[in-house]
């Protein structure tokens, strides 16, 4: 498969993910305090499974790093979380699973799961990078903290182990992250997310402002990693075109809402959304001839002002009188079955979608025959 036109592994090539590492319900994440809250995240739902890709995707302001920090419980003030359940089934060296609500946690219980099981890539390595620290004081002050029964010599090998896994030399080591490029530093930040093997990683935009060469080769060992090491990714961007070849599944967020949820292969030939169909109309095809790109007219609603019914009928070609009054729910299309599920009247049952948004999903069975459609759809 290719992003950009430079090929990646694609969910094809993954064993198919199992039971739930992570579920999330109906989670509501605010800014600011009563009658002048706004509602950055509403009632999300979300599962993780082991081994899997979830990619996030949206606009800028859509809720998808609330939503990431949220999980994790890191959102600063004034993000208030005010309701919802954040069940983490974390697996132990004998195979038992234990289940724990993170966001009832106290905060001795957080310290045990933050890092050492679900880690974060920030989304600027430069920022989130000590600027006075040497490359090697970072990863192993991580070891330091969570593994303190390990040797400064063991804590060493580790970092070298991680750098090399991730493609820097050791001689890194006694670097500052001013010192090395940009692709080196996110390299360092994966490395220091993976250093204690967590079970989940979540990824906060972690190519943007790279060029495509180093995007790729990131996204290529990021990929290789996940295959070595078994752990999930959720992974935040607003490149849908990057989630479709990289992710196994794909959840839409617009003004702080998830409007549809499926498989990558489902959200690319038969996106249900009016939403999801304009961002996937927002990026060239690199087979087929050239059209004319159409973006999304207008822009997102303030989470200050936000519009009567569902959020994007402002924006949205489709839009009937009862989009105007009446916020769809997220349910599953009536035409279909499976896990996935678009908050649409027009998915309903009682309407007859556009041809866009009521296109079959076709079968695939492979990357060859993903490409194959994918040419043929272009």
């Amino acid at each position: 498969m290719t992003v950009n036109g430079l090929a990646v592994p694609g969910p094809a090539r993954r064993e198919e993910p199992n039971e739930p590492v992570l579920e999330v319900r109906g989670l509501c994440v605010d800014y600011g305090l009563g009658r002048d809250a706004v509602r950055a995240v509403n009632d999300a739902d979300l599962v993780l499974r082991r081994g899997e890709v979830l990619g996030i995707a949206g606009e800028s302001g859509s809720g998808k790093s609330t939503l990431a920090y949220a999980l994790t419980r890191l959102l600063r003030a004034p993000g208030v979380i005010t309701g919802g359940d954040v069940l983490f089934h974390s697996r132990g060296a004998d195979g038992q699973t234990t289940t724990v609500d993170l966001l009832a946690a106290d905060v001795h219980q957080l310290r045990q799961y933050r890092w050492s099981e679900i880690a974060v890539v920030f989304q600027s390595a430069m920022h989130a990078l000590n600027p006075v620290a040497r490359v090697e004081d970072q990863l192993t002050d991580v070891l330091r903290v969570h593994r303190p029964e390990m040797s400064r010599e063991e804590r060493r090998a580790r970092a070298v182990e991680m750098l090399r896994m991730v493609g820097i030399n050791a001689d890194r080591l006694r670097s500052y992250p001013h010192e090395l490029s940009g692709g080196m530093r996110q390299r360092v930040m994966i490395a220091m997310a993976l250093i204690l093997q967590p079970q989940i990683v979540i990824m906060d935009e972690p190519t943007t402002a790279l060029d495509v060469v180093t995007q790729r080769e990131i996204l290529e060992e990021l990929m290789t990693l996940r295959d070595r090491l078994g752990f999930a990714v959720i992974f935040i961007t607003h490149d849908l075109s990057l989630l479709i070849e990289l992710a196994d599944s794909i959840a839409i967020m617009y003004a702080g809402r998830i409007v549809e949820r499926a498989k990558a292969s489902e959200l690319f030939h038969a996106p249900r959304h009016p939403y999801s169909l304009g961002l996937l109309s927002s990026f060239p095809s690199l087979h087929g001839e050239r059209v004319r790109m159409e973006g999304i007219p207008g822009s997102p609603p303030s989470l200050a002002a936000m519009p009567a019914g569902c959020t994007f009928h402002p924006r949205c070609p489709y839009v009937m009188d009862l989009c105007r009054t009446e916020e769809p729910p997220l349910a599953r299309p009536l035409s279909e079955g499976g896990g996935r599920v678009t908050a649409c009247w027009l998915q309903d049952g009682r309407h007859d979608p556009p041809e866009p948004l009521a296109r079959a999903v076709p079968l695939v069975s492979s990357v060859a025959d993903a490409d194959d459609l994918s040419r043929s759809t272009s």
